[in-house]
Order: structure tokens, then sequence, then C-alpha cells
């Protein structure tokens, strides 16, 4: 019955006809809301393939039932909405085969070795979460060691998968850089092409940077979903266990938040470095990263600047509210100390004012910002030993809420803002491989 429905739809979608397709943006704009519906569920997904066996090994190792009933949380959502994610997934190789033939056939001949490698390990990382899942009841008890390899080897897969398309990534945003010849040349015996444009010089800097940002907003998504699952216990021990969890997401995101603009700035850097060496013309000698802080939407990168700050500052105020579960209040006092300091640097950061006195100013509020929200986390990190769990105020859980939405939309424009660098190719610095239009406006300077 399954292939016979397969058939069909493959039969269904030969007859449409696609030359009177409209859409705002159009194909460009359908194809990309698509990926980024995708990439909602899939950055959740890695953050919690990952998070779930290290909370389920730290429970184990510390006795605390809490840890256990967070890690099945994690990826029973995972189990849940794989499907969903999957549906945008399929659906942008459709759009992708259907709107960019050409693109599709040379980067699948080109790269086939590796997307193979890509696939496989998503089916495998598929393995380990049904097997970690459905097993819990019994291996948990009996044999937790087992189980939490189980659930390892969903983290390792994926992430496999998720450094291997962003090489894929990272080649279309910079055409591999340098001198990396056109991939129509590539064909199946391509390899040469293949290894030099996978291992461009923004491959290695945006895996750790996506790696610890699937490992970041989830968690803030985590503390979100504590805040929100408070508001609607009826017992002390549920209301206490959400309390604990909005704790947890948000030491766990603020920690791997500290690494982002670092991050960032290693990726813009090396996105320079990426500029092509024969240009096809004037436009692409500037290479991806020149409309990135340059062209017509650079603004973008302003607006994530916004966020990002946004992200420090609702974090600092969420640590302060959260140490007022301390019996003695301690800790509030640096906390807000060093979440003023936190707040002023970001707010100097994007002012008009921030290359005053010299250029570098802004990076170094930054700094000072990242530096003094390091130590408002340490403190409230120390402090969280003597916490009472089941009582958190309204206006803590309403930060946290407003963090959760905001690192989301961050996350996406991070997405949107990167992919936007290379247009109108498809491929940087490839003419073959472009977008049917103009990029949208509005967003110029």
């Amino acid at each position: 019955m399954g292939s016979v429905a397969t058939a069909g739809l493959i039969n269904l979608l030969a007859q449409v006809d696609l030359s009177g397709f409209n859409f705002p943006g159009g194909t460009r704009g359908f194809t990309g809301v698509t990926m980024l519906t995708h990439m909602f569920f899939a950055e959740l997904f890695v953050g919690f393939a990952i998070g779930a066996p290290l909370f389920q090994w730290w429970g184990a190792r510390t006795g605390s039932p809490r840890m256990d009933r967070l890690a099945h949380s994690m990826v029973r959502f995972n189990v849940l909405t794989f499907s969903t994610g999957a549906t945008f997934a399929v659906l942008f190789v459709v759009l992708l085969v259907g709107f960019y033939p050409r693109l599709t056939a040379a980067l699948f001949t080109t790269f086939y070795a590796t997307v193979f490698i890509a696939m496989a390990s998503m089916l495998l990382a598929l393995w380990g979460m049904y097997t970690y899942y459905y097993k819990w009841d019994r291996y948990s008890v009996l044999n937790k060691g087992r189980h939490i390899l189980l659930g390892a080897s969903m983290g390792v897969f994926i992430t496999v998968w998720m450094v291997l398309m962003t090489g894929l990534d990272t080649f279309m945003t910079t055409g591999g850089g340098g001198d990396t010849q056109n991939i129509g040349a590539g064909g199946l015996s391509g390899f040469g092409v293949a290894f030099a444009g996978w291992f461009n010089s923004m491959f290695v800097w945006l895996s750790v940077h996506r790696l610890f940002a699937n490992l970041s907003w989830p968690a803030f998504a985590i503390a979100a979903w504590g805040a929100f699952q408070y508001a609607r216990a009826k017992s002390e021990t549920d209301k206490a266990f959400y309390d604990w969890t909005t704790s947890v997401g948000l030491i766990w995101g603020a920690g791997f938040l500290l690494l982002q603009p670092i991050g960032g700035f290693l990726i813009a850097y090396s996105l320079k470095l990426a500029r092509p060496e024969n240009p096809v013309n004037a436009a692409a000698s500037g290479g991806a990263f020149e409309r990135l802080t340059e062209g017509a939407t650079s603004n973008l990168l302003y607006i994530n600047l916004l966020m990002v700050v946004g992200l420090f500052v609702l974090s600092n105020v969420a640590m302060f509210l959260g140490a007022g579960r301390h019996p003695d209040r301690g800790g509030r006092r640096p906390i807000q100390l060093f979440g003023l300091i936190a707040a002023l640097a970001g707010l100097y950061a994007i002012s008009p004012f921030a290359q005053f006195p010299f250029l570098y100013m802004r990076y170094i509020m930054m700094l000072i910002m990242v530096l003094a929200t390091a130590a408002a986390l340490v403190t409230y990190v120390r402090g969280r030993t003597r916490f009472r769990y089941g009582n958190p105020g309204a206006g803590y859980r309403a930060v946290l809420l407003a963090l959760g939405i905001l690192a989301a939309v961050t996350a996406l424009n991070m997405g949107f803002m990167k992919s936007n660098s290379r247009v109108p190719y498809t491929v940087y610095n490839q003419p073959d491989y472009t977008v049917e239009s103009q990029p949208p406006g509005g967003f110029g300077r």
C-alpha cells in the first residue's frame, strides 16, 4: 500500500503546473519558509537528543529522579514531533527538486558520498531514539548503563548528521571559498571538488557554533516549557518539578549562550576569508561577507545583534529573580550588579556610539557583557544547592517565556541571515546556480 501511495503521489506531482505558482517572495520565499519550519523542529531535536542521555547519566550519578523525568520528557518530545519536522524536510527536498533541479542534481552528484553518510547517520539516530524511548521502563531500571548508551548513540549520530549538513550549507554560502571550481565540473568523480568545497574556512566554526546553539536555545525552550507547565500543575510535586526544570533550563541555556558571540565573530571572520579569488563579476568579489555586512539586507545583522543582547539581558533578569528561591536570598545582590553591568555593556554595543572612542569598542563591550553574565551564572549556580522549589514568581515565569520565544526567533533569524548572504546565488560565485528573483527588500540602511 505504501508503494502504491508513493507512486500515486509522484504521478500527481508530475502533473502539477508550477508555472503559475504564486507565493510571497516567490519560490525562494516558499522554500525558505519550509526550511525554517523544519529547522525549528530539527534544532530542538538535536538539542534534546544530546541532552536527554546526559541528564539521565547525571541523574544516575547524583540519584536525582527529577533528572530521569526530565530526560524522559525530552526524548518523548522528540518521538512525538519527529514526524512533523521530517515532513517539512521531505517537502523541502521536493521543492528543491521541483524549483531548483540543476542545483539539486549538482549537489547530490558532487557530494553523494557525504549525503549518503549523513542519511545513514540519521537512520541510526532514529534507531537509537526509538530504542531508547520504548525500552525506557525496562532498561532504565534493570540496565541503566546500557540504556544511557542507547541514548548517547542517538546524540552522537544526530551530531554527525548535523556536522555533515553544515558542510553542505557552508559550501553553498561561500562557494567553497578561494579558487574552488564550479561544481558542474565535478560530477560523480569530483572528490577533489567535494573535499575542497566541504572543508572550507567557515565549516569548523559554524559546526561548533551550531552545536552550542542547538544546546542553548532548546534549553531556554525547556525553561519556558517548565514555566508554562507550572501554571497547569495540580500537585505540589509537579509544581516543584517544573520550577526545578526552569532553573535547569536557564543554567544550561545561559551557559552555552556565553559562547555564541565568540562563535559568531569567528564565523564572520571565516566568511571574510572565504571571498572568492576568481569572482565572476565585481559584485561577487566581496563574497557573502560583504553582502552580510554592507549589502541591501545588512541590517539583519544588526537586528540579530539586538536579539542576542536581549537574550543576555533576559538571562540575567531571570537569574536575579530565580535567586529569590534561596532562603536567605543569597547571591541576589551580586547577580543584580553583574546583570546591570551586562545590560549596560550590551546596550552600549548596539547603540550609535558603539565605535566611540575607537573602532573596536563594540567588541570590547560585547566581551564585558559575556564576562559579567558568566559571573552572574557562577553566582546563581553556587546558590542553587539551597534553592526551595515550588513557588516561582509570576514575573520570573513571564521572563522565561519571553526568553524561550526570543531564543527561537534569534536562531531562525540567524539561519535566514546566513542563507540570504549568498543571494542572488544558490551556490556563491557560481552563476549557473542562482535564485529566480531579487531578494526581498526593506532591510536596507
